[in-house]
């Protein structure tokens, strides 16, 4: 009887949980890469917060440090970008990416946003709906204006904001939908 050996029901619940944690701790090493070299490899509260979000979920020591090490080599240049895009029911979304390629992460955010029907909004078309605030865990985007949306739209962007998640190179999505 096949998919009954207990082994095979615990290596492909394992499969799924490592890989969840792998695309967390990638995204965090990213982070904490970033916020290593904008603090010149001093302590400063965003690497600190880096580290404790890294901490939080459980990231083994010698991760962190391999991140702290490989944002101290000159070679390494990662870049924060924030995009900008109008969702279903005219929802503002804001889409924080961490990457080393610039190119190619907006080819790919614009990539998954027309597949499911939406492009990218100029430079501060929806940023006007929001409030940048600084927290324990980092720089958030809080909407200052919010949109109503329908049971469909909300499905829609739920949906939405999974596949952007799911890209390696984005850390956060910020919508203002109630």
């Amino acid at each position: 009887m096949s998919g009954h050996n207990k082994w095979s029901q615990i290596k492909r619940q394992k499969g799924v949980s490592d890989a969840k944690k792998s695309k967390i701790f990638s995204k965090l090493v990213r982070y904490i890469s970033v916020e290593a070299k904008l603090s010149g490899g001093n302590d400063s509260a965003g690497l600190r917060s880096a580290i404790e979000k890294a901490k939080k979920v459980n990231m083994p020591k010698d991760i962190i440090d391999k991140a702290l090490k490989k944002a101290s080599e000159p070679s390494s240049q990662m870049d924060s970008i924030t995009y900008e895009a109008y969702g279903p029911g005219g929802v503002g979304i804001i889409i924080q990416t961490l990457t080393d390629s610039k190119n190619r992460t907006a080819q790919d955010i614009k990539h998954i946003l027309v597949k499911n029907g939406f492009s990218l909004a100029g430079i501060g078309s929806v940023a006007w709906a929001f409030q940048k605030e600084i927290s324990p865990e980092g720089l958030i985007w809080k909407p200052t204006t919010t949109t109503e949306v329908s049971d469909e739209d909300l499905e829609l962007l739920d949906k939405l904001v999974d596949e952007l998640e799911e890209h390696d190179d984005v850390q956060d999505v910020y919508t203002n939908a109630e």
